[in-house]
C-alpha cells in the first residue's frame, strides 16, 4: 500500500470557498447518498444505539457537518425511539451551511454553526461529540489537534469515523466514480479524498498522539474505521 497522498497547497474541491451552486448542491447529495449507502450513517447510529436512552436531552456536535446528512439521521432516529436530542452542527464553509440549513429546515432540534473544527466550543461541552470523514482533509499535525479537541469537548462520549487508506478501497473509489457518480466534483474529492485518508495504523497513532487513552479502534464496512472514547 502507498503512503499518504497530501498536499495543503491543493485542497479537496468542497474545501474552497465558493458561491451555493448546483455543482455544490450535487456534490452534497452525492456524498449524503454515499454516507447512506456505504455505512457512515449506520456506523453513527449504531454506536449511539449502545449509548443513547430515554429520560433526558442529549447535546450531541457533529464536527465539519458538511450538508447535514449525518445530524438529520440521527435527529430521525432519536424522534422514532422517543429519545430527546440536540445537535449543534459545525462546518466552515458559509456555501456548504446554507445548503445544510436549507435541507434540514424541518428539524427544529438541529442547530448549524459556521466555525473552525479546529478551535470551535472553547469552554463548552456536549454529551456526545462526532467527526465523520473529516479528518483525511486535514494535515497529520491538525487531525490530532481536532482529536484533542473532541476528547476536550466530550462530557461523555466521542465518535471519530473516517475512511482507511488501502489499496483495495482505492480501487474501489476509483471503480465507483467511473461508473456511477460521475459529477466532476464528487470524481475528483472521492479519488483524492482515498489517497488522503489515513492507514489503521496511523489512525490509531494520531489518537495516541492525541492523548487518547483506552480508545477503541476498528474497522469498518467499505473501507471505514472508527475510533472512539466513553466516559
Amino acid at each position: 500500500m502507498s503512503g499518504r497522498t497530501f498536499d495543503p497547497a491543493r485542497p479537496e474541491r468542497m474545501d474552497v470557498p465558493q458561491p451555493v451552486s448546483r455543482e455544490l448542491e450535487k456534490d452534497l447529495a452525492n456524498l449524503a447518498t454515499l454516507n447512506r449507502v456505504f455505512g457512515s450513517h449506520a456506523l453513527v447510529l449504531g454506536h449511539l444505539r449502545r449509548r443513547l436512552l430515554r429520560g433526558r436531552t442529549w447535546r450531541i456536535l457533529d464536527l465539519a457537518t458538511g450538508g447535514g446528512d449525518i445530524p438529520r439521521a440521527i435527529a430521525s432516529w432519536a424522534s422514532r425511539r422517543a429519545i430527546d436530542v440536540a445537535i449543534d452542527a459545525v462546518d466552515q464553509q458559509a456555501s456548504t451551511l446554507e445548503i445544510a440549513r436549507r435541507l434540514s429546515a424541518t428539524f427544529d432540534n438541529i442547530t448549524f454553526h459556521r466555525g473552525d473544527i479546529r478551535d470551535f466550543g472553547d469552554g463548552q461541552k456536549w454529551d456526545v461529540v462526532l467527526c465523520s470523514l473529516a479528518l483525511h482533509h486535514f494535515s497529520e499535525e491538525d487531525a490530532v489537534r481536532i482529536l484533542r479537541r473532541c476528547a476536550a469537548l466530550a462530557q461523555h462520549h466521542a465518535l471519530v469515523a473516517d475512511l482507511r487508506r488501502c489499496a483495495a478501497g482505492t480501487l474501489g473509489v476509483d471503480l465507483l466514480t467511473s461508473v456511477w457518480m460521475r459529477e466532476p466534483m464528487t470524481v475528483a474529492d472521492a479519488r483524492t479524498s482515498v489517497r488522503r485518508a489515513f492507514s489503521f495504523d496511523e489512525f490509531a497513532a494520531l489518537a495516541d498522539s492525541a492523548g487518547w487513552r483506552g480508545f477503541g479502534h476498528a474497522r469498518k464496512f467499505c473501507f471505514r474505521q472508527a475510533l472512539w472514547l466513553d466516559r
